[in-house]
């Protein structure tokens, strides 16, 4: 345990966070919508390969990141046109969107397995930077990591100060009320699902271009299931679902560490933790005692029909 230095340590944790802190709060803003979108994992990988191929092909992990969240965003637009508009299942779309992202990743990617992505160029803010511990601990991180954080932020500040947050938090807790108050449901739905595609696709990115840098096949393993799980155990609340990512990166963080310093712990557990956990999460949204318990949004997975 000596062996393990706890600056690094804290660091790598930040990197570690960040792809799950920007998945999982694009999908708290389309569940807090009443959206329950079960193909993160699928957005994030396409997003993830989408990104690589821009910046390899430009040299600008910028351009990159910009492909990245259109990918997301395109996949996750497919999902809302199915389930906001042809009223499919929401659960099974959702496993369908991550399984077709999965292929559509494996296809594109095949020629860039083990290519090198060009390098995004760290963050050093003057004078914080040069702090003796807290300078490399927190402060010479690459732009994404702070741009999460600011994302969180302002989700936060969207979904409890806006006018426009407090419509979509209406839509998800009651969409039938919300729509005889004249608010567009199906519309306001979609650009939530939307937003989260594109954050997915961020954090797949994320993990392509900065964290690895380069792309394999299962270059996500399993980061969009740990996001779902997030968004659940904060409840719905942006502060708590950094906690969580934290708690979440640092395990697999420590995990790395412990083995560097002579602690061996098998990686099959950690392996299987990411679907264990999806499991629990959905044993949880379907009785209704826990759902109450979590604040879940009263119209969370449940499909709209106008007509009604």
């Amino acid at each position: 345990m000596g062996g393990i230095s706890p600056v690094l340590l804290i660091a790598a944790l930040m990197v570690s966070a960040t792809p799950i802190i920007l998945a999982a709060i694009g999908e708290l803003v389309a569940e807090r919508a009443g959206v329950l979108n079960l193909g993160v994992e699928g957005m994030m990988i396409t997003g993830a390969v989408c990104g690589f191929i821009v910046a390899v092909g430009t040299g600008s992990p910028a351009l990159g990141f910009v492909a990245a969240a259109a990918g997301g965003a395109a996949l996750a637009l497919l999902f809302g046109i199915l389930t906001q508009f042809l009223l499919s299942n929401q659960v099974a779309t959702g496993l369908a969107l991550t399984l077709f992202g999965l292929g559509l990743a494996s296809l594109l990617g095949q020629g860039y397995v083990g290519v090198s992505a060009p390098a995004t160029p760290k963050l050093d803010i003057p004078l914080l930077s040069d702090l003796p511990v807290l300078g490399p601990m927190l402060f010479r991180h690459d732009p994404v990591v702070y741009l999460a954080l600011a994302l969180c932020a302002a989700v936060w500040w969207f979904l409890r100060r806006s006018r426009a947050g407090l419509i979509l938090r209406a839509v998800g807790e009651n969409h039938d009320a919300a729509h005889a108050l004249g608010y567009r449901v199906v519309l306001i739905r979609l650009g939530a699902i939307v937003f989260g595609g594109a954050c997915a696709g961020l954090g797949g990115a994320y993990l392509s271009l900065i964290r690895l840098p380069s792309y394999t096949e299962d270059v996500t393993a399993g980061a969009g299931w740990i996001a779902l799980a997030i968004v659940v155990f904060s409840g719905w609340r942006p502060g708590w679902l950094v906690f969580g990512a934290y708690v979440f990166g640092g395990i697999s963080v420590l995990q790395l560490n412990l083995q560097a310093a002579g602690v061996q712990i098998p990686v099959e557990y950690l392996s299987m933790a990411p679907y264990v956990i999806t499991i629990l999460v959905l044993v949880a949204l379907s009785t209704a005692r826990a759902s109450a318990t979590l604040s879940t949004p009263g119209s969370l997975g449940k499909p709209f029909h106008a007509a009604r």
